[in-house]
């Protein structure tokens, strides 16, 4: 087969399906596993080169609807008759039910399941470990001018469970939440966790949040509970948000959970 992969998180799918060798390209922010760099890109997710995609002739373009505007590339995969796999997650049930059906169109049925089988495993694990726990009031901030904030409807706030914490926007249902620096003081978070899509770690700063207007006032300022973490463990509805959770748990409750680690519990290292 020739596929596509039109974003990040879908190559990951690929990846733990083990079907990257027939991978054609992918976009361009895609990044793991490493030996992805070296594949052709088709421009960024949001500014897909569909020429290009055409031109490879794919047996299968694995398109998303995980970010707004994504709904350009399906309405063009759809003109031109490519064949497409189209994925929308927002839960973490969403990400297993991708695996399972991402397999099943690449006849990867019984490797699907064992993953997903694993993958619930870990959830379990963390569910039980963390209903002792007393929950950490999280504030996750996707982006800072506007400010946005995943809510109740995203994986976010279910991993901050599996952690011992409590989003604080999981009040509000839809995925994404744009609010102001306001609610966020009012809110009170104990924690703050910055993962500014597509913005590297090392070009982020605490300072972006403890300079803000009162934000001595917030408890997670006052007790330096301010952390930059790898947007691609957390942003991408992927399997590698178990990589994200057995680094975010220990963070918020280091009696609970073993020690951080790189170590990928569905591959095994």
């Amino acid at each position: 087969m020739r596929i596509v992969s039109l974003c990040p998180s879908n190559t990951e799918l690929l990846a733990y399906l083990g079907r990257l060798d027939d991978v054609a390209a992918v976009d361009d922010s895609s990044d793991w596993p490493p030996e992805v760099k070296q594949l052709p890109k088709v421009g960024p997710d949001l500014r897909i080169d569909m020429d290009q995609v055409e031109a490879l002739k794919p047996d299968l373009v694995v398109a998303s609807l995980s970010v707004p505007g994504m709904e350009r590339n399906v309405e063009e995969l759809k003109r031109r008759g490519l064949p497409h796999l189209v994925l929308a997650p927002n839960s973490l049930d969403d990400i297993a039910n991708d695996l399972l059906r991402l397999g099943e169109a690449l006849g990867e049925t019984k490797k699907a399941a064992e993953l997903v089988r694993r993958y619930h495993d870990v959830l379990d694990w963390h569910r039980e470990r963390a209903a002792s726990a007393e929950p950490a009031r999280l504030y996750w901030e996707w982006w800072p001018r506007p400010i946005f904030t995943p809510g109740g409807a995203n994986w976010l706030s279910e991993l901050s469970e599996l952690a011992g914490g409590r989003n604080i926007f999981s009040d509000i249902p839809q995925a994404s939440v744009q609010t102001e620096w306001d609610d966020v003081l009012a809110r009170n978070p104990s924690h703050i966790l910055l993962v500014w899509v597509g913005v590297q770690t090392k070009k982020m700063n605490r300072k972006a949040v403890t300079t803000r207007p009162n934000a001595e006032q917030i408890e997670a300022v006052r007790t330096g509970n301010i952390y930059v973490l790898e947007e691609a463990l957390y942003c991408r509805p992927s399997p590698r948000l178990l990589v994200g959770l057995k680094k975010l748990a220990p963070l918020l409750h280091p009696a609970l959970f073993p020690p951080a680690d790189d170590s990928d519990p569905l591959l095994g290292g």
